[in-house]
């Protein structure tokens, strides 16, 4: 299912180029009242933000980022957001840990420009794709091809050497300086907060095309459940088995809508040894995007994980937070506004499984109440008869 370059595509079916381009002309949305407000507080710095040029408050939030290793050749698609600042004038806002950000670090290192291309709809397994946290190496395209059941077809930008989408509806080709800066944000993010406004790249504007009639693809993040909510459940079940070949113990996991995607994870596991919760722990927060999980509560091979109060009710019963908790710094989501410093503080995991010996317990363990077989057997097959 590799992407296949073909000659031409409805993608350019329509083409503005240098001062024609004008991104006044599509239909990019505000989603929140403070969204590119410098004046509104929601700010890491009130001196840079009140000399800083102001942006609107419009950002592109379902483009696939296109961008490509200088040294490597290596394709990403990301999906980052952009503000639009003037009619060929954009902020990238990629974090640091991206895929996208470290293309980026080799254009600065060169001192040169670097090509973008910012690419609406298409296939439908794009927007997906660009989110997928797949392995290094593991181009997103031939994952959207997988899902495609085909390859994505792919045709040259107009003004520089990135492949796009044939059959997308809206490309927006440009250049991100290597220098040049502006000050992006704010903007309501899917943890059901602003994230604050900051120093982001500038993505200069060389070309739009689109196909006839195009459809502007948009969505609207915020506090979970939202359309992002949904795309990120659908992860957590795809990528279960390729959690598993990482972390063998784990049976199953979940991602709850409590935790908006990196804050929490409940993790069950087939326990053989003691502190093997804490090897979990620790296996997760060296796994690619799970590194940035806040909050891991480990539970035994009998709690369903998908049912919070059942994984609430083993935490609150089964951990002593002196012995059972584990506090580690490093790395953190740059969106966590909890964190003392911008993408750096601590996590914590809590071993809610029932403890063995070894593991700091010197009492006997009791066990859980369940009802035997034959009793609940018996209640359901006479239930009709009490007349409750």
């Amino acid at each position: 299912f590799p992407p296949r370059t073909v000659r031409s595509g409805i993608c350019q079916e329509v083409v503005y180029q240098a001062d024609r381009a004008d991104l006044g002309m599509l239909p990019v949305i505000q989603c929140w009242p403070l969204d590119g407000n410098l004046d509104s507080g929601e700010v890491f710095d009130p001196e840079a933000a009140s000399r800083a040029p102001r942006g609107s408050g419009r950002y592109f939030t379902l483009g696939g980022v296109y961008t490509r290793d200088p040294e490597t050749g290596e394709r990403n698609v990301g999906m980052y957001r952009a503000q639009i600042f003037g009619p060929r004038l954009c902020a990238m806002h990629w974090h640091m840990h991206h895929d996208g950000a470290r293309h980026f670090r080799k254009y600065q290192k060169r001192g040169q420009k670097m090509p973008v291309a910012i690419v609406l709809g298409g296939e439908s397994v794009l927007p997906y794709a660009a989110t997928a946290p797949l392995p290094p190496g593991v181009d997103e395209l031939l994952f959207a091809g997988f899902l495609n059941g085909g390859g994505i077809e792919l045709v040259k930008c107009r003004t520089h050497d990135l492949e796009v989408p044939a059959n997308a509806e809206i490309v927006v080709e440009g250049f991100v300086d290597p220098v040049e800066k502006l000050y992006e944000g704010p903007f309501g993010d899917h943890t059901g907060y602003y994230s604050l406004a900051d120093w982001y790249p500038a993505l200069h504007v060389t070309a739009i095309t689109h196909r006839r009639d195009p459809i502007f693809p948009a969505t609207i993040v915020g506090k979970p459940p939202m359309e992002d909510y949904f795309l990120g459940k659908a992860t957590e079940r795809i990528f279960l088995p390729l959690l598993r070949m990482i972390v063998p113990d784990i049976i199953d996991y979940s991602l709850p809508i409590s935790g908006a995607f990196h804050n929490c994870a409940y993790v069950k596991i087939r326990k053989e040894y003691p502190m093997q919760a804490r090897r979990v722990m620790h296996a997760i927060w060296g796994a690619g995007q799970m590194s940035f999980t806040k909050f891991i509560i480990v539970v035994d091979e009998d709690v369903d994980v998908h049912d919070e109060q059942s994984v609430l009710f083993h935490l609150f019963a089964n951990c002593d937070p002196e012995r059972d908790s584990e506090i580690v710094h490093g790395p953190v989501d740059i969106l966590d506004h909890a964190s003392p410093e911008h993408g750096l503080g601590s996590k914590i995991g809590f071993d809610a499984t029932r403890k063995w010996p070894g593991e700091g317990r010197v009492r006997r363990w009791p066990k859980e109440l369940e009802m035997d077989p034959a009793t609940k057997e018996l209640v359901s097959r006479r239930w009709g008869e009490y007349g409750l």
